[in-house]
């Protein structure tokens, strides 16, 4: 397919990254704002199945390329890790702030993915390593943690922040491994499929009125689903199996800076200059580990 031959490349793969991550950081506002409309549960059932739906060609494409039964393996438990990962996105923008806890959960995901790697034991290059540290200390730096402390990252609201950095560090390694073994589209389209319906048991469809959401619920779903998932998640997975899962996941380094922005504009969150030096920081770090 054309798509497959536009990302064979790295730097195809770069700037399909680069745009994911923009995505990316755009949801976290759009989660807080669909948050007022429905429960977690119905909009992560929503969630993916608008994504399943929308990979379902892939699917098709590639029905040749399903995996047998013993592969199955390497999908439920990513797909599991998705189901958990969104209820703490949806608990977490709900709860706290949309901007901090996209800069908490990417600041800390690059660094568990290098844990994780190292724990077991990948080669991990000493650029990359810096590369991660100088992305973390950029994230501080936008938290303005070296005036404030500690205490407003430890808040107990941003508890599921951190459970979002922890699992999609998981995730990220899990799927370079899973997508050696299956088919990426097919690997990506059946975990949607898997994840909406493990969310199916615990959506109460009696609460989801469609005809009583406006415009703008309906905008910023689209966006936190088919931009941010369909098309954000589906790239940032397909490329860790190309350029592996520390170098994509030092993309997300990007975020923060994006999503202060972001939620500056839309949810008047607080936008200071801490955030402009360390989002610069961050994206140095980028820079250092992919060179």
């Amino acid at each position: 397919m054309k798509l497959a031959k536009l990302i064979s490349t790295n730097s195809s793969i770069y700037i399909l990254l680069s745009i994911a991550m923009v995505s990316w950081a755009i949801a976290w506002t759009n989660a807080k704002i669909v948050g007022e409309y429905l429960s977690f549960y119905n909009l992560i059932f929503l969630r993916f199945l608008l994504g399943f739906i929308s990979l379902l060609p892939f699917l098709i494409y590639y029905y040749k390329n399903l995996p047998d039964f013993k592969k199955y393996k390497y999908i439920i438990i990513p797909s599991i890790l998705f189901f958990i990962y969104n209820i703490a996105f949806f608990k977490g923008t709900y709860f706290g702030q949309a901007g901090r806890g996209a800069i908490l959960v990417t600041t800390l995901n690059p660094l568990f993915t290098l844990l994780i790697m190292s724990f077991l034991r990948k080669k991990i290059l000493s650029k990359e390593i810096f590369g991660i540290i100088l992305g973390l200390f950029g994230g501080l730096m936008i938290m303005d943690v070296f005036k404030s402390g500690f205490n407003s990252i430890l808040d107990i609201k941003n508890i599921y922040f951190v459970i979002c950095a922890i699992t999609w560090g998981i995730i990220t390694v899990f799927i370079d491994t899973a997508q050696k073994k299956i088919n990426s589209y097919v690997f990506i389209g059946l975990c949607y499929f898997f994840t909406m319906i493990i969310s199916f048991f615990y959506t109460d469809f009696n609460t989801v009125e469609l005809s009583k959401l406006d415009i703008r619920f309906y905008f910023n779903f689209f966006l936190v689903s088919i931009g941010a998932m369909s098309f954000g998640t589906s790239v940032y997975m397909y490329s860790t199996s190309i350029i592996g899962p520390v170098k994509a996941s030092v993309f997300i380094f990007s975020v923060p800076f994006l999503a202060m922005g972001t939620s500056f504009i839309f949810l008047d969150e607080a936008f200071t200059i801490n955030t402009i030096i360390g989002g610069l920081i961050s994206l140095l770090a980028i820079y250092i580990v992919n060179k």
